[in-house]
């Protein structure tokens, strides 16, 4: 049993009480994105109807007001992941602007000629094309940690996959294709045994996980506001103290510069000289407002609640025949996500059918082609988890998944689209 009161939380997502068809919304796609708790709509409203301004150049009330809420956001995000320092700490879009700013700045000058960047099987496309571009660029090499027929990583090759020529390991810390948790802090102290820096997607972690950089080992962690409460269009990239130190700016323009003349500028403190031009400033303020939602209700609670749920989805899936679940079957070593395919049915129109329950789920290859392909097929339907959830939802899921799959059992051309 969850040590969630789920039904309290309920309350504070006003989304969650409304209508789907007719039907009460079970919302299971939450690795896509989460719902946002009423306190940190209220963040947003309060900034735009009582302290709208721009930041850090102001000198008047306002100005100085957002400036300090801003930061103070700032300073929230760094002890939410343990980050020593906020200097590591810049705000970005999302996690895929974060890689994409590690591949842009640090890549550039750290890899070369026939070094190798090691990835694994199970990425997603934010992790994967980046690092394609910096290897034609730089004239690198690509290498995937494999999978085993349980979807886990298959680490029995690592002496020859993990080498001197390895520059940087790039991986997801928990798949959002298939629930998997990998093994970061031991992928971290192997890499640094050869020189070679690690980079973590956190994007379906630090939603879900206590997540605490220093513990971890990693050189870079990023993840996205929107997937853990917060709302769209903020993110965060966490890069180690030694090794920011030494980055070079990507983006070049206002409030990243300290002197500028005709011929050359000079760069502002870190973070600040990452982020040019005018940031986010309410939703990174509203970002704020959702880590201390999580931080009220407790990240080990939050991972005991998930943990619970997905072993009653798991359970609950075992009744479905002809139903295919991917990832571990040890709930520990998953976190809120089943990815599932059924051969008689297309996953979308699995999904359009669940919808019309006003059940929302995800189908499609969830930015893993070649997962998909890996896994010979066009596409999973997947369900994933978040505080709000209930057991319940997760019978009505299911429930609904017995119907669909009877009345395409008997439809001729059930498999229509796939």
């Amino acid at each position: 049993m969850s040590m969630l009161d789920v039904e309290a939380i309920r309350k504070d997502f006003p989304i969650l009480s409304r209508q789907v068809y007719g039907k009460p919304l079970v919302y299971l796609d939450n690795a896509a994105t989460s719902q946002k708790p009423r306190c940190v709509i209220q963040a947003l409203v309060e900034y735009y109807e009582g302290y709208n301004s721009n930041i850090h150049r102001g000198v008047h009330a306002l100005s100085m007001e957002a400036t300090e809420r801003y930061e103070a956001a700032r300073q929230k995000c760094a002890d939410f992941i343990g980050s020593p320092s906020t200097d590591g700490v810049i705000l970005v879009r999302n996690t895929t602007e974060a890689i994409n700013l590690v591949a842009r700045t640090w890549a550039r000058s750290n890899i070369g000629p026939g070094d190798e960047i090691l990835l694994t099987e199970m990425e997603h496309h934010s992790n994967l094309v980046p690092w394609q571009q910096v290897a034609q660029e730089q004239g690198a090499v690509l290498r995937f940690i494999p999978l085993t027929p349980e979807q886990t990583l298959d680490l029995s090759d690592m002496d020859r996959l993990l080498n001197s020529r390895t520059r940087l390991v790039a991986l997801t810390h928990v798949s959002n294709a298939l629930g998997t948790i990998n093994p970061v802090k031991e992928l971290g102290r192997a890499a640094h045994r050869v020189g070679a820096r690690i980079l973590v997607d956190g994007a379906q972690s630090v939603p879900h996980l206590k997540v605490d950089v220093q513990d971890m080992g990693c050189d870079f962690l990023a993840f996205s506001g929107h997937k853990m409460l917060g709302p769209t269009g903020i993110g965060v990239l966490y890069v180690k103290q030694e090794v920011v130190e030494r980055m070079e700016p990507f983006l070049r323009g206002g409030d990243m510069v300290r002197e500028v003349w005709y011929d050359k500028a000079t760069w502002n403190d870190l973070p600040m000289r990452f982020e040019a031009g005018t940031p986010n400033i309410a939703d990174t303020i509203a970002l704020g407002a959702a880590i201390d939602y999580l931080q009220s209700l407790g990240m080990e609670v939050v991972r005991e609640h998930e943990i619970a749920i997905t072993q009653h989805a798991l359970d609950a899936f075992q009744e479905l025949e002809r139903v295919q679940v991917f990832g571990p079957g040890d709930v520990a070593q998953r976190g809120g996500i089943i990815s599932f395919f059924c051969s008689d049915v297309h996953p979308h129109d699995l999904g359009t059918v669940l919808d019309r329950e006003g059940i929302a789920i995800r189908a499609g290859h969830h930015c893993a082609m070649p997962l998909m392909r890996k896994l010979g097929v066009p596409a999973t339907a997947r369900a994933s988890f978040y505080v709000y959830n209930t057991e319940e939802e997760v019978d009505i899921l299911v429930d609904a998944l017995k119907r669909a799959l009877r009345y395409f059992a008997r439809t001729p051309n059930g498999t229509r689209g796939g």
